[in-house]
């Protein structure tokens, strides 16, 4: 994906009252949406420098929405969370993820299980099972190129992965796919450390035949792609 107008260029102040952040573009201390409800984990200390998008409606309160940071080490960070479904898309239907091509249909936000979720996609067809897809947006990075999810403690998280462990009960395909955000990380987990339950129930998800699957993207202020395929170890 290309990012539809040019980013421009600052340097992170602060973020606050979760979606908000402060930088300084050309001298001037600009406000932007930060669309990104989470802890934010090495994603925001002050001084990183930041890039943001432009929008041209005149009905919101700010125009300027962050999309990425990029820390002292050069390395690229997406924190635009609806960015991962988008570069998933991309991915599913141009078939770059070979355990995920050849579908005939891609359905996005179906709604599905016992708890009232919505799987991120549904693919379908090809003479095979349904494959329930959940997209998760990854980018903690801890130490020695290790990416970790959830960042906090998630109940969301731990639903989500209960209703794909029913779905392959009920015989569907279910998996989960990691999109990794973050240029740093060569390889993720669950962040067990930080949300026991949910590196419980990704245990309970693989012996019941849930598939994880980590793919790692190439990332500039020009755009982003899907581009190589990172080791799960739970």
């Amino acid at each position: 994906m290309q990012f539809s107008s040019s980013l421009c260029r600052g340097r992170l102040i602060r973020r606050y009252k979760r979606f908000l952040a402060d930088v300084i573009h050309q001298g001037q201390t600009l406000t932007l949406h930060c669309p990104n409800t989470g802890r934010m984990t090495g994603c925001a200390e002050p001084s990183f420098t930041v890039y943001f998008s432009t929008s041209a409606n005149p009905k919101r309160k700010y125009a300027h929405t962050w999309e990425l940071s990029e820390n002292q080490r050069g390395e690229f960070i997406c924190v635009n969370t609806a960015r991962a479904n988008q570069l998933a898309a991309e991915a599913l239907t141009e078939g770059l993820i070979p355990e995920l091509a050849g579908y005939g249909r891609v359905q996005a936000e179906v709604r599905y299980g016992d708890e009232g979720s919505r799987i991120d996609f549904l693919l379908s067809g090809g003479g095979r099972p349904d494959c329930y897809v959940e997209v998760k947006s990854l980018t903690l990075l801890e130490q020695d190129g290790r990416g970790y999810f959830p960042d906090t403690v998630s109940l969301r998280a731990q639903k989500h992965v209960r209703e794909l462990i029913q779905c392959v009960r009920d015989g569907r395909r279910a998996v989960m796919l990691f999109c990794v955000l973050h240029t740093g990380i060569d390889r993720v987990g669950p962040a067990r450390h930080l949300d026991p339950a949910y590196g419980r129930l990704i245990d309970e998800a693989l012996l019941a035949g849930v598939e994880c699957l980590a793919w790692g993207a190439d990332i500039s202020p020009e755009g982003m792609r899907l581009a190589r395929a990172l080791p799960f170890t739970p």
